[in-house]
C-alpha cells in the first residue's frame, strides 16, 4: 500500500507483460523499451541513493537486501547491521553525480531475477576532508509485488578515483 511506502524506496510499476519468474529477456518485450524502464528506475533509484546518504543516512540500508555487500575502497561489509555501523562511521556527505548508466543484466545470469547494473561517478566532499572524484556501481534487485517493483541493492562497489595521489 502506498501508506508503507518510504522516499527510501524505489518504486515502479509491475514490468510490462511479466510473467511470475519469467524475466522480461526471456519473453517477447521490446528490448529498447526493457533498457529505458530500467534506466528510468535507476535514475529515481541513484537521485534517492544520494540524498539518503546526505540528508538521512540512517534510513540508507533500506535501500538494501539484508545480505547486500558493500566494497568500499577495497573493504568489504556485508549484511545491514555492518552496512548500518559502517555508514553511521562516515563523516556527513555532499554527493555529486556527474554520470550515469544503467543497463539490464541477462537473465541467464541471474536466473528468475529482473536486475540493473547502475554506474554511477561523479565528486564527492566528507566532512573535513578535501573533495573526491568517485566511481559506484550497484547491482540492483527488482523485488516484485502485485501492484509495484521495489528496487533493492544486492551489491555496490563504491572507490575513489584520486586516491593514489592523496
Amino acid at each position: 500500500s502506498p501508506e508503507s511506502q518510504t522516499r527510501e524506496d524505489v518504486v515502479t510499476p509491475p514490468l510490462p507483460g511479466r510473467a511470475a519468474f519469467v524475466s522480461p529477456m526471456a519473453m517477447s518485450v521490446d528490448f529498447k523499451t526493457y533498457v529505458d524502464q530500467a534506466c528510468r528506475a535507476a535514475e529515481e533509484f541513484v537521485n534517492i541513493y544520494y540524498e539518503t546518504m546526505d540528508k538521512r543516512r540512517r534510513a540508507l540500508t533500506r535501500l538494501y537486501l539484508d545480505k547486500a555487500t558493500l566494497i568500499w575502497n577495497g573493504n568489504v561489509v556485508t549484511g545491514l547491521d555492518a552496512l548500518a555501523n559502517f555508514f553511521e562511521m562516515l563523516p556527513s556527505s555532499e554527493f555529486q553525480v556527474n554520470m550515469l548508466d544503467c543497463q539490464p543484466v541477462h537473465e541467464q545470469a541471474t536466473p528468475s531475477q529482473t536486475t540493473v547494473l547502475v554506474v554511477t561517478s561523479g565528486i564527492v566532499k566528507f566532512d573535513g576532508n578535501k573533495q573526491h572524484y568517485f566511481n559506484q556501481n550497484f547491482l540492483l534487485t527488482a523485488q516484485s509485488t502485485p501492484n509495484n517493483t521495489v528496487w533493492k541493492i544486492a551489491s555496490d562497489c563504491f572507490r575513489f578515483q584520486d586516491w593514489a595521489t592523496t
